[in-house]
């Protein structure tokens, strides 16, 4: 194939010569023809890539092919249902909460009930209107001086540098309008987390950004006064991620300006990877002082911690150290294998932690066994998109729910998968200022308040077709299989007495 390039090359620049010959104006074709073959000759002897020393030319078309394929895949081979993430239906669902149009869905189901994955949920015949007031939940043990109300829905997990300043204004003011809060992420509190005014929960990582000393050790003295702002009403210790559990964040150098790199306190322009396991800490007990020492810097705030479950052993021994020392967290917040990120090693993603649903039924037993449950508040994390996916998850033993992706999608994301390029089209994952720009804030905000809004009148409808007015009443028998017509119990709990529908 190398010879064949020379051979077309010859007998094109033969052709071109002969007309440009007879007719002058066919010399202008030379314009294209002469870099190309330049192109080709380099192509030829460069060693770096094998389809272009083979394939001078036409190995290009590979390479355009390979960039535009996300979009051939979302554009013209994906159904409505099958697509990776979230499904063409699911994304759609929430541009129309997000724009405040109708969404109703029209025809009727299109996937599978048949099929063993179909779940539903049991409705009354005894439905009652659905309750005005949308559900909220209090967070705060006997230790905590300043509980926190919380909406049963809420902004999980994204930083300013993963995502753009435009992105960020626009979920917290969206946020402050709709009365949910906005988790901060592991970038720290930046200026754009506090403009718009909306309730924070600040995230600290390993990395300690906004609360690091120079040589990246945790700084009581920079926490206490950023923990002291009104704006923040709880701290969530992050121990791990379902995206990417037992490793650090990761923050391309692409991604990586200079103020972000102020913010987080490290060198701009270079990636950032946090480490993989807190230094303040090294087991439960440092765990649990740890959470004591927060709860008195901030004053008697909220303090939890966000996991991603893996050896189930290591979270019984910190139920054991809540049991014997009697300091608890308010919340754990359970993030699940199938949990988003913007940037991390694909077998990470793919090979390492528990899906959610597992986890969240072991966090919830495990805190009951140890009669620590009516203290700490769970909160599940990973791919809750949808009402019925908000009762779900609280038959699953969650008392609310943190949606990352859902959000993304009220404010422009559309599955592009370049949230690690700093290409993301939309300006929602990048730090290209160009891009940046095409994200008005005025009207994402807009959006995120209308799509929480419109999402949780849809659990008031869904509880109301159940009979009931709030999230705690909803229950695991509540639900079951559609191909079996069994109680969810059977797959979830098949030791619970009540596992069967009534």
């Amino acid at each position: 194939m190398r010879h064949l390039f020379y051979n077309i090359t010859i007998i094109v620049v033969l052709v071109f010569s002969i007309l440009a010959y007879y007719y002058q104006q066919w010399i202008w074709a030379f314009l294209i023809i002469i870099p190309l073959i330049l192109i080709g000759v380099y192509n030829r002897f460069q060693k770096s890539h094998t389809i272009l020393r083979n394939f001078p030319i036409l190995g290009y078309f590979r390479y355009f092919f390979e960039m535009i394929s996300p979009e051939i895949q979302q554009y013209f081979i994906e159904t409505s249902t099958d697509g990776k993430p979230f499904s063409r239906n699911h994304r759609a669902l929430v541009y129309r909460r997000a724009k405040n149009v109708n969404d109703t869905h029209p025809f009727g189901t299109q996937i599978d009930i048949s099929g063993e994955n179909y779940e539903a949920i049991r409705h009354s015949i005894y439905a009652t209107p659905a309750v005005k007031n949308f559900p909220r939940v209090i967070v705060g043990t006997k230790d905590c001086k300043k509980p926190y109300s919380a909406s049963v829905l809420n902004v999980s997990a994204m930083s300013f540098g993963s995502l753009s300043k435009n992105a960020i204004m626009s979920l917290n003011k969206g946020a402050k309008k709709g009365h949910f809060y906005h988790n901060t992420g592991e970038g720290g509190i930046s200026p754009y987390h506090l403009k718009e005014g909306g309730d924070l929960v600040w995230q600290i990582g390993t990395g300690y950004f906004g609360c690091r000393t120079e040589n990246g050790d945790f700084d009581p003295e920079k926490f206490r006064i950023t923990a002291a702002n009104e704006q923040v009403k709880m701290i969530e210790i992050k121990i791990s991620q379902g995206a990417k559990p037992g490793h650090g964040g990761v923050l391309p150098g692409e991604k990586n300006t200079v103020e972000i790199s102020k913010i987080r306190g490290v060198k701009a322009h270079t990636t950032i990877i946090s480490p993989p396991s807190h230094r303040k800490f090294s087991n439960a007990n440092g765990l649990i002082d740890f959470i004591a020492e927060l709860r008195e810097l901030s004053g008697g705030k909220p303090i939890g911690f966000k996991l991603c479950l893996g050896r189930t052993e290591e979270f019984i021994d910190l139920c054991v150290a809540m049991r014997e020392t009697g300091i608890l967290p308010d919340f754990i917040t359970v993030d699940g294998a199938e949990g988003g990120t913007g940037a991390a090693p694909l077998e990470f993603s793919d090979s390492v932690g528990i899906p959610l649903e597992p986890a969240l039924i072991f966090v919830n037993r495990t805190l009951i066994k140890y009669e620590l449950r009516k203290d700490i508040k769970i909160i599940a994390s990973g791919k809750v998109l949808t009402a019925f996916s908000v009762l779900r998850m609280r038959a699953l033993g969650a008392d609310m729910c943190n949606s990352a992706r859902a959000f993304m999608f009220s404010i422009g994301c559309i599955q592009a998968l370049r949230c690690n390029t700093n290409d993301c089209p939309t300006g929602v994952a990048t730090q290209n200022e160009m891009l940046v720009k095409g994200l008005v804030v005025e009207d994402k905000a807009e959006r995120v308040y209308n799509f929480h809004h419109n999402t949780m009148h849809a659990v008031l409808e869904l509880l109301g077709a159940c009979g009931v007015k709030h999230t705690n009443e909803i229950n695991i028998s509540m639900f079951v299989k559609g191909d079996e017509m069994v109680a969810l119990t059977n797959k979830y709990f098949p030791d619970s007495v009540i596992n069967h529908v009534d």
